[in-house]
């Protein structure tokens, strides 16, 4: 996760995080991405039930009961580990995460906890008095997909009048004061509307919108051919640079973040070097902080049925189950060769991601698209746009 607006519009200093000592359980939630400890944040996979039908979804969900779920007390029992074990957030999702019948109460457990409970949903069942109940049980955060404008998202989700649904949606949580954003997955079929969705952005007062770059993963490893390509991923980045700097410049601080290319963190420092070395400095102290991409170790994911992956894309490889020991034993498991390997994962990758300065910082990228296209887990993120020039020595 980059966050653009901390970076390049210098909405976060490099002392920011030090003041907390860069412990997870005492930093606010935008500063948590540059937390020492790395806790993991939790994407916990509620239910793999969902009324959409979205192209890319990594779950390859359906309106349809599969069964298996932890049950309401093997909820719990899982967020009581998570709190002392101190994972500071805990992601609701899916499937779509607002089908289940008891998520309210799994909600208000988590928050009573001491934990960030943060949704994230597909926003076609957000009702105003369900916006309300959300924000009085202490909900932190909603994050709605919203993959284009009208046409596009309509078609991207395979349900007609999902964004009319969703704008209603996100309507409804800024009236019940609840935090809302957007999360948008860039593709071929989309990466057109993007100007488009700034605009919405802007004239909806929308305080944050993340933008997801595609992993191979679930239906979307289907997709492999509808990725951009190095050049239209560097310019879809530098569009996002641009639009989110002219959002701070009229005075609409937005919270823009990409994800899930952790080569967006050396572009960024390296247009700011062109742009303000003195800003530049203080952006490479905080991508330092941040290390990169953190699947088994800062971020984790619980399925449905107990299941415990590296992240919430890597569904085919399994650590443990939470049905069988805590969550906080798998995530510790020195015995578990692959997963301490993926904790100091700089080790072990491969070839130009190997060799590459800013391998500290990105911490060797999505390993998940590296073994979707290569079917080696340890191979160059093919997904990377940096240049051998850029990837080289300093000089």
């Amino acid at each position: 996760m980059i966050g653009i607006s901390k970076l390049y519009c210098g909405a976060v200093e490099a002392s920011d995080p030090l003041r907390y000592g860069r412990r997870s359980k005492d930093l606010p939630s935008h500063l948590l991405q540059f937390s020492k400890d790395k806790k993991p944040v939790v994407v916990w996979n509620v239910t793999r039930r969902c009324n959409l039908k979205c192209v890319h979804c990594y779950s390859q969900s359906e309106d349809r009961e599969y069964g298996n779920e932890l049950s309401l007390e093997e909820g719990r029992a899982l967020l009581d580990d998570l709190a002392e074990f101190g994972s500071p957030v805990v992601l609701f999702s899916g499937g779509e995460p607002l089908i289940r019948r008891d998520i309210l109460d799994l909600i208000e457990y988590a928050a009573a906890r001491g934990m960030r409970a943060v949704l994230s949903t597909n926003g076609t069942l957000i009702t105003r008095r369900l916006a309300a109940s959300l924000r009085d049980l202490g909900l932190s955060y909603v994050g709605i997909s919203l993959d284009g404008l009208e046409e596009v998202h309509d078609a991207f989700r395979g349900v007609a009048g999902s964004f009319a649904r969703v704008m209603a949606a996100i309507n409804h949580c800024k009236d019940a004061g609840l935090k809302v954003g957007l999360r948008f997955t860039i593709n071929r079929r989309n990466h057109q509307d993007i100007p488009g969705v700034f605009d919405l952005v802007e004239r909806e007062k929308i305080p944050r919108i993340c933008f997801y770059h595609l992993v191979y993963a679930g239906r979307g490893t289907n997709l492999v051919n509808e990725d951009l390509d190095h050049a239209q991923t560097r310019q879809v980045v530098d569009l996002i640079l641009d639009r989110t700097k002219a959002l701070h410049e009229h005075g609409l601080p937005v919270e823009v973040l990409t994800v899930d290319n952790h080569a967006d963190g050396p572009h960024t420092y390296l247009r700011l070097t062109r742009e303000d070395p003195v800003r530049a400095a203080e952006v490479l102290e905080l991508l330092k902080m941040n290390e990169g991409n953190n699947s088994g170790r800062g971020i984790g994911c619980v399925s449905w049925d107990g299941a415990v992956h590296p992240d919430q894309f890597w569904r085919h490889l399994t650590l443990g189950n939470v049905r069988q020991r805590p969550f906080s034993s798998i995530w510790t498991d020195p015995s578990n060769e692959f997963l301490m390997k993926l904790k100091d994962k700089k080790q072990h990758v491969k070839g130009r991601c190997s060799r590459c300065r800013w391998l500290d910082i990105c911490g060797g990228n999505f390993r998940v698209r590296a073994e979707a296209v290569s079917g080696d887990v340890w191979a160059p993120d093919p997904a990377c746009y940096l240049t051998d020039e850029e990837i080289g020595p300093d000089r």
